[in-house]
């Protein structure tokens, strides 16, 4: 009996490793997302932006700002390095409900160059009101959002992509409200939670191989 009871644990242990392995190995197929790239931020560290184009990686995503003074100390490397290892690239703020929009909207632009030839801005809506210092009601999050957007768009001349994750689409529910291109968030399931079609899916958010320690941020665009 005791043999059995170890043989069934190695069984276990071995199936777990795989299951394990294959997450975190795990990339959308080619063919059913011809486009696939990533997300990049000073977390990921040096970055060879050479060998994520030869894996696979077709345009990236820099993280540029957040909130109204903070922006990612490795945004211009990054972005330089993107564009000469000939990918499209794309910059990244990360919402702050509790701020102004204009001050957020202006810490991007000020961020991020006006060029033409860049991927539409993205804005990740994650952060929710509950622990702003003043009470900011759901209707004031949706109105400043929209002043932020306009602002951003005024300054790129293209609609911004809304990087919606679960949690906060199912606080304020702006996929349904607001027409603009979305970016959800799923490990390996395509997500449903945003009630219309997506154009962007963080497929795997911690892709492991030998460019990055923490794993990469794994983005794919649907046709």
């Amino acid at each position: 009996m005791p043999r059995v009871l170890a043989g069934l644990l190695l069984l276990v242990l071995i199936g777990g490793g795989w299951a394990w392995w294959h997450l975190h190995h795990w990339m959308p197929a080619r063919s059913a997302f011809p486009m696939q790239g990533v997300e990049i931020g000073a977390a990921d560290g040096d970055v060879r932006f050479t060998s994520l184009k030869a894996i696979g990686a077709d345009f990236a995503y820099i993280d540029a700002s957040v909130s109204v003074f903070a922006r990612d100390p490795d945004f211009v490397l990054n972005f330089e390095k993107a564009r000469a290892a000939g990918m499209q690239v794309g910059a990244v703020h990360r919402y702050d409900p509790c701020q102004p929009a204009d001050k957020q909207a202006a810490n991007f632009v000020t961020t991020v160059p006006r060029d033409p030839s860049l991927l539409p801005p993205a804005v990740e809506l994650d952060m929710l009101a509950d622990g702003c210092p003043m009470t900011v009601t759901d209707a004031k999050v949706e109105s400043e959002l929209m002043t932020f957007l306009n602002q951003v768009e005024t300054h790129t001349g293209k609609p911004t992509v809304l990087k919606i994750t679960r949690g906060f689409e199912a606080r304020y529910g702006v996929a349904r409200k607001l027409d603009r291109n979305l970016w959800l968030v799923e490990d390996r399931v395509q997500p449903d939670y945003a009630g219309r079609p997506w154009t962007m899916w963080t497929a795997n958010s911690a892709l492991a191989n030998e460019l990055s320690d923490q794993g990469l941020r794994w983005v794919v665009v649907q046709r």
